[in-house]
């Protein structure tokens, strides 16, 4: 028996996940015995009677903030998440498998069950003072979003920029939350200086099935607003057109390119759907319960782009996919951006700029 059969979730009512993408609470990987829910009569109706499922934070205080990667499909080597898992509960976040390493599952846990890294600002501080640190872009959002609805009240986000911003230290950010806009304070020096660039994610341009995949970032056209917004204050967006759903979204990326365009975009990018791990049983019981008439084709056409697997994690293939559709959303991709005008790579961000302001008791350089 396979991981996916061994270890499918019973599905949780609706009325307790409501505002939730995944369906169930799915055993993750590490888990010794898979468990299933029989009714045995002494508890009927137990679950109807639970309430709905609300988001709860842990605080995590880490040794160090500053995560490297030496991944040859990623364009910066180093990246700083301030929370582990997301309120925002994309159905196909590839992230999900990582709330296994918690002992947490890559189901509704991933989105009710998050942890909040508030010292992170002040590790970071500390690293950069180090004096074999050696200055190159730092990504944010590469895993979880920084500006999921917790960041509201813990802020963690907005006090790394602010560290960032001391140091002069180029970052480069992915969201879908509308909450950067708070910040445009700091990004908008930042992006004049040519220190910060922003890649906002827009998956569909419809908000019913935006709402429905992506449960709690705000809609479409929130965020084609969040791009003109930025874009006004002097920072450059790559509007990322991510994932592109073969038989359910990809017929709309010259559109999302568009659009984004429109709106301010100087540059663009798109990833296929990937399914690692826990994440491919979860996206299938959400297209079997949201898309039922779409569902065996969506699958099909996912795995003809995976070598006839729901994942191919080969370096390379992972992030574009192989055969022919693969071949011709490039080709759309590449003949899109041209006539748009939009850019497929950018200016590096500037390292030069980069210094450590003094700190609290620190001897002062009388020439400098």
């Amino acid at each position: 028996m396979g991981f996916e059969e061994a270890n499918a979730g019973w599905m949780v009512p609706e009325h307790r996940r409501r505002g939730r993408a995944a369906l169930s609470n799915i055993a993750n990987r590490f888990d010794p015995y898979a468990v299933e829910r029989v009714d045995d009569g002494w508890e009927s109706g137990a679950e109807a009677e639970l309430p709905p499922l609300r988001t709860e934070v842990a605080l995590e205080n880490p040794r160090r903030i500053i995560t490297r990667n030496s991944s040859p499909d990623l364009s910066f080597d180093r990246s700083i998440n301030a929370y582990r898992g997301c309120e925002h509960g994309c159905i196909y976040c590839f992230a999900r498998p990582s709330h296994a390493y918690l002992g947490f599952s890559p189901g509704l846990d991933f989105e009710t069950r998050l942890v909040a890294k508030p010292g992170a600002p002040e590790r970071l501080a500390a690293e950069l003072r180090s004096a074999s640190y050696e200055v190159a872009p730092i990504a944010m959002g590469t895993n979880t979003d920084p500006y999921q609805p917790i960041e509201r009240t813990h802020r963690i986000t907005r006090r790394l920029l602010e560290v960032l911003r001391a140091h002069n230290h180029p970052v480069g950010i992915v969201t879908k939350g509308s909450l950067i806009e708070r910040d445009l304070d700091i990004l908008g020096e930042m992006g004049w200086e040519g220190l910060a660039r922003v890649g906002i994610s827009v998956t569909t341009l419809n908000a019913d099935l935006a709402r429905r995949m992506e449960p709690r970032v705000p809609s479409p056209a929130r965020r084609l607003k969040m791009i003109e917004r930025l874009a006004g204050a002097g920072v450059q967006v790559r509007v990322m057109a991510s994932p592109m759903i073969p038989g359910l979204t990809d017929h709309e990326m010259e559109k999302i390119l568009e659009s984004a365009r429109d709106a301010g975009a100087v540059a663009a990018s798109y990833i296929v759907l990937r399914l690692p791990r826990e994440v491919s049983p979860l996206f299938r019981d959400w297209l079997e319960a949201n898309v039922p008439d779409r569902a065996a084709r969506v699958m099909a056409r996912v795995r003809e782009m995976h070598g006839g697997r729901d994942y191919d994690p080969e370096w390379g293939r992972r992030m574009k996919g192989q055969g022919t559709h693969a071949a011709l959303l490039s080709h759309r991709f590449e003949v899109a951006c041209k006539r748009l005008g939009l850019k497929r790579n950018l200016p590096p961000l500037r390292c030069d700029l980069f210094r450590v302001p003094p700190a609290p008791g620190d001897q002062l350089d009388l020439f400098g």
